[in-house]
């Protein structure tokens, strides 16, 4: 039996070429709908439009304009000042000059005395020319003063000696420095104490208290005061 097809009428041998043209002609005609673009048609004329007309538009007033302020007033007319003629005289004052004349006699003058200053200073007693004058050391000579002024102040001292209770009973002793004044009148003054206990001290200037009156000492013929100064050891047996 014979076949019914012609071999010469296969469509399946150019499939490609069509497939390959189709396509291209699918993608021109999708190109070209994405691309392609509509315009509205506009109602506006441009021949209505009147360029040379100018807008009238009232523009609101937004700061009134300030008034300059006004000149200054004139300066008032200067007042007519009346000058009245001084009839007062005024005396003149005459400064003479001190200028001598060569015939001018020049009195002489007295000699004038110019007192010494008296300075009121203390003079310690190891420096001072002529010492304090302890009663009973009137007759000894001033070279041997100062001695006897240091044997009658020990004298004084172991005279009028008295060891307080109170410091005895508490086993307190000690020295007591002692620093007093003999005064230009010669009493004794601006009495001092420093010692270990204020009973100790206190009887310090009971005894320094019953020194009597003595002679100022003196520096270059003049009374001054003299500063003294003696310890005074309180010590139990």
């Amino acid at each position: 039996m014979e076949p019914k097809k012609n071999p010469k009428a296969n469509l399946d041998r150019n499939i490609g070429l069509y497939f390959a043209i189709g396509l291209a002609l699918i993608t021109f005609l999708a190109w070209r709908g994405i691309e392609w673009k509509t315009y509205e048609k506009s109602g506006f004329e441009f021949d209505q439009l009147a360029l040379d007309e100018e807008l009238d538009e009232e523009v609101p007033i937004t700061q009134q304009l300030q008034q300059p302020p006004p000149p200054p007033p004139p300066p008032a007319a200067p007042e007519v000042i009346d000058v009245v003629e001084d009839e007062e005289e005024v005396e003149e004052t005459v400064i003479e000059s001190t200028e001598t004349d060569s015939e001018e006699v020049i009195e002489d003058v007295e000699d004038i005395e110019v007192e010494e200053e008296v300075e009121d200073v203390d003079v310690p007693f190891a420096v001072i020319e002529d010492v304090p004058v302890f009663p009973g050391c009137e007759g000894v000579a001033k070279s041997k003063r100062r001695s006897c002024f240091q044997e009658q102040m020990n004298k004084h001292i172991r005279k009028h000696f008295r060891y307080p209770e109170i410091a005895q009973e508490m086993g307190v002793q000690g020295r007591v420095y002692v620093q007093f004044t003999i005064d230009k009148d010669g009493s004794i003054t601006n009495v001092k104490m420093r010692g270990p206990d204020k009973n100790l001290e206190k009887e310090a200037a009971r005894i320094i208290g019953k020194l009597p009156k003595m002679t100022p000492g003196k520096q270059r013929g003049r009374a001054v005061r003299v500063p003294f100064s003696i310890p005074i050891t309180f010590k139990l047996q």
